[in-house]
Parts: structure tokens; C-alpha cells; sequence
């Protein structure tokens, strides 16, 4: 199908030339059966491999012994209300650090995206850091800050593990997410920044009202990806004392020697990281129709 498009010659004339535009190709409607057939055969899929596996499992000579150490619910409900407690005080650090990683990733990609002799040092400085903490293991970060930076006993600065851990997270993470906001920036076309250029806006004012829309708005769904694997790395501040779901299920299961308790942290972080993962998806299908859409 195709659409005639007259235009008029500049003296207010008739028309002086035809020109036709294709038309985006219609979606074939799906049959009932196209629809719900591989669904169906996915679900049955999925049923048949679980099954399998519970399968295997519950039928092993030992299983009762185990499920009595893992899967006892009233050592589930005897621990809840303090895993519960440790587990809302992960939500809060997540939270936190979720805002400082991506304040000061944003920050470090903008030291190493500008141009310019005099901001090189910025940008060896952002070499350097990214270099640095991408290449350490966030558990060692966090032992090292947790452990190490208190026992210095500095003035002015806080002695709290929780504090240090989480700082530790912080700087983990930023070198990440630095990399992340640096790539959504590099993907935005040439173009923008010599459009802006001729408009007599500055490098910062390009970057500001340009650029950086532009190049968020391109890494939503990595970032997402990246706040879902922080709120399961949270759970790491427990090896330095935090009284986390972790750590609050370690404490019962060293007072009663059952492991039920882990399963019920475990539990609640399925429970808040499944749904962010589904968002993360979403927004990723969402950001990809509208790509599509704009090569059309």
C-alpha cells in the first residue's frame, strides 16, 4: 500500500511531481492457535523439567532428613519475624546505594566523556578508578572497608560497618554503572553534539540539555538490570556483622542447627527481585518497540 504525495510547485501552481511512500507493512493478526499453542507447550516445558527435578530430589533416601533441616515451617515462622526485620534493612541500604551508585557513576562518566586538555586529568583519574574497582571482588571491597577503615579509628568519620559496607558497594558499583552511563552517552548520533554546537551552546550545556536525555534514557534497562543484581549482592554486607535477613538467619541457625531460616531469606528476596526482573523486561520490550518504531 502506498500513499501519493502531491507537491506544489513555488508559484502557488498545480501539482508539478508524484512522489509515493511505502506504508509500514501491516501486522498479521495471530490465529488463536499461534497464540496459545507455544504457550502451552512452554508451560508443559517448564512443568515437565521442575517436576523432574522435585522429582529426584524428594525421592532420594535422605530427603526427609533434609527436609526437616530446610524446609520445617514452623522454624520458618519461629525465625520470620527477625529475618523479616534484617531483611527491610536491606531494602534500605539497597535503596541508598542504588541513589549514590548512580550519582557518582553519572559523575564519573562525565569526567571521562569530556574534551578538552584541561580535563585530562578527569579522565586519567576515571581510567584509573573504573580500572581499579572493576577488578576487585565486591566481597574483598567490602571486608577491606568494613573491617579495615574502622579499626583506624579516623576522627570526623564514622566507625559503623553497616556504614563502610555499604560505601564499599558504592564504589563497587559505580565503576559499573560509570561504564554503563559512558556507553549511552557514545551511543548518541555525532550529529546532536555538532547541532548543539552550531546553536553556540557549551560543552556542559550540550551535554546537559543534549546529550545526556538522550543517553539515560538508553540505558534504563541495563541499570535495571544492574539494581537487581545489587539487591541480591547487598545480602554480602552480613559477612562483616550487619544484621541483615542473612545474617539474622545465620544467628537462628547456629542457635537451633536448622537451615530453615535461610529459606525464608531466601524466599524474600525472590520475593522483591522477581518483580523488578518482569519490570526490567518490560521496560527492555517497551524501549525496543520504540527503537523499531523510529526506523520505520
Amino acid at each position: 500500500m502506498t500513499v501519493e504525495v502531491s507537491v506544489q510547485d513555488s508559484k502557488g501552481g498545480g501539482p508539478v511531481e508524484e512522489a509515493r511512500r511505502p506504508l509500514p507493512p501491516a501486522r498479521k493478526k495471530a490465529s488463536a492457535a499461534e497464540r496459545y499453542v507455544p504457550a502451552a507447550i512452554s508451560i508443559l516445558m517448564v512443568g515437565l523439567v521442575f517436576g523432574g527435578v522435585i522429582y529426584a530430589v524428594t525421592s532420594a533416601e535422605q530427603w526427609p532428613r533434609i527436609a526437616r533441616q530446610f524446609f520445617d515451617l514452623n522454624a520458618m515462622a519461629i525465625s520470620f519475624p527477625k529475618v523479616l526485620a534484617g531483611f527491610w534493612l536491606n531494602i534500605q541500604v539497597w535503596v541508598v546505594c542504588l541513589f549514590g551508585i548512580m550519582a557518582w557513576g553519572l559523575v564519573l562518566a562525565l569526567f571521562r566523556s569530556l574534551s578538552g586538555p584541561w580535563f585530562a586529568p578527569l579522565r586519567v583519574f576515571t581510567v584509573v578508578y573504573i580500572d581499579l574497582f572493576r577488578g576487585l571482588p565486591v566481597l574483598l571491597l567490602v571486608l577491606i572497608f568494613g573491617f579495615g577503615i574502622p579499626a583506624l579509628n579516623l576522627p570526623g568519620l564514622p566507625n559503623s560497618a553497616l556504614f563502610w559496607g555499604a560505601t564499599a558497594m558504592i564504589i563497587s558499583y559505580a565503576a559499573y554503572s560509570a561504564e554503563i552511563f559512558r556507553s549511552g552517552i557514545e551511543a548518541v548520533h555525532d550529529g546532536q553534539w555538532a547541532a548543539s554546537r552550531a546553536l553556540g551552546l557549551s560543552q556542559w550545556q550540550t551535554m546537559r540539555f543534549a546529550i545526556l536525555p538522550q543517553a539515560i534514557r538508553n540505558v534504563v534497562p541495563v541499570l535495571l538490570n544492574l539494581a537487581v543484581a545489587l539487591q541480591k549482592d547487598v545480602a554480602l554486607l552480613s559477612v562483616i556483622g550487619v544484621r541483615d535477613a542473612v545474617r539474622e538467619a545465620q544467628i537462628y541457625t547456629a542457635q537451633t542447627f536448622n537451615y530453615s531460616s535461610l529459606i525464608a531469606a531466601a524466599l524474600l528476596f525472590l520475593v522483591a527481585t522477581i518483580p523488578l526482573a518482569r519490570l526490567t523486561d518490560y521496560i527492555a520490550r517497551k524501549d525496543r518497540k520504540r527503537r523499531l518504531q523510529g526506523v520505520l
